[in-house]
């Protein structure tokens, strides 16, 4: 998962990318309210982990405005130092999923993570307008059609229509279908993409169409067919 982590205490900082590289997750993380909510819409977060105090705000209006302004979707942790009873009611019900009090420890800490990360976990079996991924078998068809792909072919194909509309870098699907310490560069990506556009056939006759960014990374959007033109006969 990509976790986004508003914690202004440095080392804190440290410790968690730490933490979730070595269970195998990618995290950023901000000092204060303004950056955390300035990234938010240009990042491709899973989870957000927010601190209660922040030298610019309080972690509980930045929630407020994550809920009203971005998701009610992405799960939220609060980790605090704060921790009567009244603290964590009020955490709860200004929308975060769950509340950990501080000090953190690690192997809670990742355990909680996944646990939300599971809640969000798509259905194994998607259907995506003419497009069907079966995640469980690792099968993707294409009108009824399997298509035979590699399996990094399957899973950039699957990342790439379930993130469908966010541009996403090539950075980030490198650290998310290779891993973060992948020996490859960022020309393997692009090799994919092209193999699996030409493979399943994305083009705005089949309703998608991946859009290069230049210089950054790839978007799959929804498209329409192009008109076949000509009007009706007179």
């Amino acid at each position: 998962m990509r976790i986004g982590i508003v914690e202004d205490d440095l080392a804190l900082q440290e410790l968690y990318k730490l933490w979730f590289a070595t269970a195998q997750h990618s995290c950023a993380c901000y000092g204060t309210a303004k950056s955390f909510l300035e990234a938010l819409p240009k990042e491709n977060f899973d989870l957000l982990i927010v601190d209660w105090m922040l030298p610019d705000s309080s972690g509980e209006q930045a929630l407020k405005w994550i809920r009203a302004n971005y998701s009610w979707e992405i799960p939220v942790i609060f980790v605090t130092a704060r921790d009567s009873e009244m603290d964590i009611v009020s955490a709860l019900r200004a929308g975060a999923d769950d509340y950990v009090v501080k000090p953190a420890k690690y192997l809670e800490l990742v355990a909680r993570v996944e646990a939300l990360g599971r809640r969000i976990k798509p259905p194994s079996v998607l259907q995506i307008g003419v497009y069907e991924i079966n995640q469980d078998s690792r099968q993707l068809r294409l009108r009824g059609k399997e298509i035979e792909l590699t399996q990094k072919e399957f899973e950039l194909a699957c990342y790439l229509f379930l993130n469908s509309g966010k541009l996403l870098s090539r950075v980030r699907l490198l650290e998310q279908l290779w891993g973060l310490n992948a020996d490859v560069d960022t020309r393997t990506v692009d090799t994919h993409v092209s193999r699996i556009r030409r493979k399943l056939s994305i083009a705005p006759e089949n309703g998608w169409q991946i859009v290069p960014v230049y210089g950054y990374g790839y978007r799959m959007e929804r498209a329409e067919a192009p008109d076949s033109g000509g009007g009706p006969a007179t």
